[in-house]
């Protein structure tokens, strides 16, 4: 069962990055944000109560998921989709895979989790391998702004993204119902970014092309519905650190669409870079005891 949450995840989310590309145009990013998530929470409550499985939450759970709807729905979105002005919709993806780092050590910070063994080294080859990713643009005698902006902000928003696994994670330890606790964190950070549209003066008319609306639906049905609902059911069953993992393979399928639609053109540099980042997140999760026979092999020689 697992596997196929992984395998659903994987191809859903890695398929995303595209959709948000494809969001790029005249309606402000707040305002894409705010119909994306209005579509999906609306879907959510009018299911759940149709089955009758929308749970009540105490004030302080609703607190939370109003924290979480700010994290997960609203500001993380907001800096991806400003990203994608600025990096291709791969190297998003790239980027984002980095949440399994953040998670390991979120679940440090506020679970006192024990730092696995492995998160130094995974760390230290996720961040040699964005470095290497990005090199033949950073080694350039004049770094564009635009690059190191998309990055921060990817940056920025996978961080975002780690802080609503941790209160994902919250949740299911008190026993909340994990459909009724994204239900509620979307419409919280629908409103959010609703009055952060208001507040800005931005226009709520909305594009009707195809290429807007055929994203716009995909976003909110696959892309929030169904991916978050899966992920954050992972997170339940197997926890953060582990459900993260299926960011493994997002880059492969994201820089793949990318490659195909984008033009995103590969060279040596991004090769080794995302193979570092890979390795990187695929150390994170070798078993204990394969370390301890690497470690082994180091004393011996």
């Amino acid at each position: 069962m697992n596997a196929l949450l992984y395998i659903l995840v994987i191809i859903i989310w890695g398929t995303t990055w595209f959709a948000i590309y494809l969001q790029q145009g005249d309606v402000p990013v707040t305002v894409s944000i705010f119909y994306r998530f209005l579509l999906a929470a609306v879907i959510m409550l009018v299911a759940l109560l149709a089955t009758r499985r929308l749970r009540r939450l105490a004030l302080k759970d609703h607190l939370f998921c109003m924290i979480q709807g700010c994290c997960v729905f609203c500001f993380n979105f907001y800096c991806f989709y400003h990203a994608a002005a600025y990096i291709t919709s791969g190297l998003e993806s790239v980027i984002f895979s980095m949440a399994v780092l953040f998670n390991a050590f979120n679940g440090m910070l506020f679970f006192r989790q024990k730092l696995a063994p492995a998160v130094i080294p995974a760390s230290t080859l996720g961040l040699a391998g964005i470095i290497t990713l990005f090199w033949h643009d950073l080694s350039a005698a004049h770094i564009a702004p635009e690059l190191l902006k998309g990055i921060g902000l990817s940056l920025l928003g996978t961080y975002g993204f780690s802080l609503g696994n941790m209160i994902s994670s919250r949740h299911q330890r008190h026993g909340l119902d994990v459909l009724s606790t994204n239900t509620y964190a979307m419409f919280y950070g629908t409103a959010v970014m609703g009055v952060l549209s208001l507040i800005q003066g931005a226009s709520f008319a909305i594009d009707l092309t195809s290429h807007y609306l055929g994203s716009l639906v995909y976003l909110s049905v696959f892309g929030s519905v169904l991916a978050f609902g899966i992920y954050f059911t992972l997170v339940g069953r197997i926890g953060a650190s582990q459900a993260a993992y299926s960011t493994l393979l997002f880059p492969l399928v994201a820089l793949t669409v990318s490659t195909v639609y984008e033009g995103y053109q590969w060279h040596a540099n991004a090769v080794i870079g995302l193979a570092l980042i890979l390795l990187g997140n695929l150390v994170m999760f070798c078993r204990p005891d394969w370390l301890g026979v690497f470690r082994k092999k180091v004393v011996v020689v």
